[in-house]
């Protein structure tokens, strides 16, 4: 019993933050769960509940200190890049975009302060990410309970569910880095022919006049 409140506990720890990889004990969590060895609803709750949290702590945090994160999020080309193309996906798509940038890579940091930054409002991001972490939840616990009821082995199951995480994963990668080497090349088209490129520091102060509104 204390080895599985232990449990319990390091899957609210190890969610609440952003940065923290724990695919692995997500899937693994999964096999215990078919095996009946952790309660399935109860991992379920933990784990989309703490994420959610963590989620709404960046949102509160962006919306209240707008200007030094949106000053962070432009200082270099890739998180200017992330910050734009992710803004703008909320402004035209909303609350199904708050929802799919959670299953990118980088997403649940730069998805939960974009909407900061932009102030979006507080319910419908509320809505988006609690929906996003649900289906976050099902999806990453899912894979080890699916996988071990499917294969009837943890150790293969274990190895499915994480070889999954790593394709939608780097499939994700490669998703974004596309779509941002695009916007960096759109952005030198822009320049006057034999203009040098933009240092940080121009390229933020550019930046910071045209995401003024966000």
């Amino acid at each position: 019993m204390d080895g599985t409140l232990a449990l319990y506990g390091l899957l609210a720890l190890t969610t609440l933050p952003p940065l923290v990889p724990n695919s692995a004990l997500l899937v693994s969590t999964g096999v215990l769960a078919s095996e009946g060895r952790v309660a399935l609803p109860l991992v379920l709750a933990i784990v989309a509940g703490s994420a959610f949290v963590g989620d709404l702590l960046m949102y509160l945090a962006a919306r209240r200190f707008g200007g030094p994160v949106r000053a962070w999020m432009l200082r270099r080309p890739r998180r200017r890049a992330a910050l734009e193309w992710t803004s703008r996906r909320i402004r035209r798509y909303g609350v199904p975009f708050v929802i799919a940038v959670r299953f990118l890579p980088s997403g649940r940091i730069v998805g939960p302060l974009a909407s900061g930054i932009l102030r979006y409002p507080l319910r419908k991001y509320l809505i988006g990410a609690g929906l996003a972490e649900s289906l976050w939840a099902a999806y990453s616990i899912g894979l080890g309970y699916l996988g071990s009821a499917a294969a009837g082995n943890p150790l293969y199951a274990a190895g499915i569910g994480i070889g999954v995480s790593v394709l939608v994963a780097a499939t994700g990668t490669a998703v974004q880095w596309g779509t941002r080497r695009r916007a960096l090349r759109a952005q030198a088209g822009r320049r006057p022919p034999g203009e040098p490129p933009c240092t940080d520091r121009e390229e933020g102060d550019d930046q910071a006049s045209s995401t003024a509104s966000v």
